[in-house]
């Protein structure tokens, strides 16, 4: 195809021709999208463009395999596909994100790209299509239907693997403040008010539980996503692609990513049902509930720090104001709690795009990439960041923990196995009323010296699960 003017090139397609800028490696159809769907000025998340350059690069190779592209095609096709692969095209991927058509704007654009990149390499200018076309050699024995959510399910995996890593680095991080803080006596709360002892590395170790349940759902959720229905063309039936071809395609796709890929037992059912996305955006929602649960666990722990509980203290990262001198905010769980609920939204949608696919093919899977693969971004950038910058430099301001503990009237709940319900009662009227703490309160309520209940109110003791009778408690008890 000759270029009409130094500049441009004229390509063709079903609808007509167009003239393309002569040195652009996409061509007639990437043109079409971008005058159609100038919507949100997204372009393709990047690991999405780089996992179609793995799947193009599997077919590529199985077809020179078989016999259907020549030595020369293929080394320069497969070298264009690498290329892709690692990124180095991106620039060229130049589609909205949001796209009609179950994503063929964006299989489209890949195979120009491949296909003029692949020209380029044998010495030849983009558009060339007798030689290497976009439809004929890139595309060859594919549709958008099988390749489209098979990249996504490699972008997704490896995002996975990401965000396993990054929630691992959280837990831990949570796991060495549990045992640095192991011995600070604090109080617990419930419904925002005071309740019984407890320490402040208890906390930190429950929040550690709740990141390894994540990790380990993160985990498991990659044997779902692993699953992949390249070769099933368009409808999940392989119409089009010989046999050879869909038997080989994903072992080649397998030995290229590295990752434990499957073909599909049901090509068919696989095309058009979205549901295993919606379960991996579901495992993630939980991650974001347990983070935004630690965001306020962490504000409310270090409010103040002069009004406020201010029992911990965060590290400091900026200026918090621009008026008030001095002031330093809760950046980095502020931070946390907006990914998560952003990641909650995500999930809404991506279930409400999963549901509304018809019959034989689900049109919404651009949605369902862009949220998806925002959703683990964020998630992998916010447990990260929440370990590194927040967790790991978190201090404890252990007298006011103390403190706090023994002049909080709840405290009297230590009490009620030695000395009964009743008179721990009269014990925590005594602490408010009378501004006493515990020992002065059970000294003058019960009789009980200091050397009595300080036992009862030392970390380990109030870690314990529950009391043995007549051990602790010693002569007297009401137990007895």
């Amino acid at each position: 195809m000759a270029p009409t003017t130094p500049e441009t090139r004229l390509e063709r397609d079903m609808l007509g021709s167009r003239e393309v800028p002569a040195d652009a490696l996409w061509g007639i159809h990437t043109l079409r999208a971008m005058e159609n769907f100038p919507i949100s000025g997204r372009r393709v998340p990047a690991a999405l463009v780089h996992a179609y350059g793995h799947v193009k690069l599997a077919a590529a190779v199985t077809h020179r395999a078989l016999e259907y592209l020549d030595d020369a095609r293929f080394e320069a096709v497969a070298a264009a596909c690498r290329e892709l692969a690692a990124g180095t095209l991106d620039a060229h991927i130049v589609v909205d994100a949001f796209q009609g058509g179950a994503g063929t704007s964006t299989n489209l654009n890949v195979c120009e790209v491949i296909a003029n990149r692949a020209l380029q390499l044998a010495g030849r200018r983009p558009g060339d299509y007798e030689f290497i076309d976009p439809l004929e050699h890139v595309n060859l024995h594919q549709s958008t239907n099988d390749t489209y959510p098979t990249a996504l399910r490699i972008a997704v995996y490896g995002r996975l693997k990401d965000l396993e890593l990054a929630v691992t680095r959280l837990q831990e991080a949570c796991q060495a403040k549990e045992r640095e803080f192991a011995d600070v006596l604090c109080v617990g709360r419930t419904e925002m008010m005071d309740a019984v002892p407890t320490t402040l590395g208890r906390t930190f170790g429950a929040w550690a539980e709740a990141l390894s349940r994540d990790r380990w759902r993160v985990y498991k959720c990659t044997e779902r996503i692993r699953v992949v229905n390249l070769g099933g063309t368009a409808i999940g039936t392989g119409m089009g692609a010989p046999r050879d071809y869909i038997f080989l395609v994903v072992e080649e796709l397998r030995a290229i990513t590295g990752l434990p890929l499957a073909r599909a037992e049901n090509l068919f059912e696989a095309t058009q049902n979205a549901d295993v996305f919606v379960e991996v955006s579901g495992i993630l929602k939980a991650h974001a509930v347990n983070l935004l649960k630690m965001s306020g666990d962490l504000r409310l722990l270090a409010s103040g720090p002069d009004a406020g509980l201010g029992e911990i203290h965060l590290p400091e990262l900026q200026a918090g104001s621009s008026i008030m001198p001095g002031k330093v905010n809760p950046v980095l769980p502020e931070m946390m709690a907006q990914a998560a609920t952003q990641c909650m939204a995500l999930d809404q949608a991506i279930a409400l795009a999963a549901g509304a696919g018809q019959l034989e093919l689900n049109a919404f899977l651009p949605q369902i990439a862009v949220n998806l693969l925002d959703s683990l971004d964020l998630l992998c950038g916010a447990s990260a960041l929440a370990a590194d910058r927040c967790i790991r430099g978190i201090t404890a301001d252990r007298n006011r923990c103390r403190d706090l503990a023994l002049r909080s009237a709840m405290m009297a709940t230590v009490l009620v196995p030695v000395i009964g319900y009743h008179k721990a009662v009269e014990v925590a009227q005594a602490m408010r009323q009378e501004g006493l703490d515990l020992f002065a309160a059970t000294q003058k309520v019960a009789g009980l010296p200091r050397e009595r209940v300080a036992p009862l109110v030392e970390p380990a003791a109030v870690n314990a699960l529950g009391f043995v009778p007549h051990r602790a408690m010693g002569p007297g008890c009401a137990c007895s």
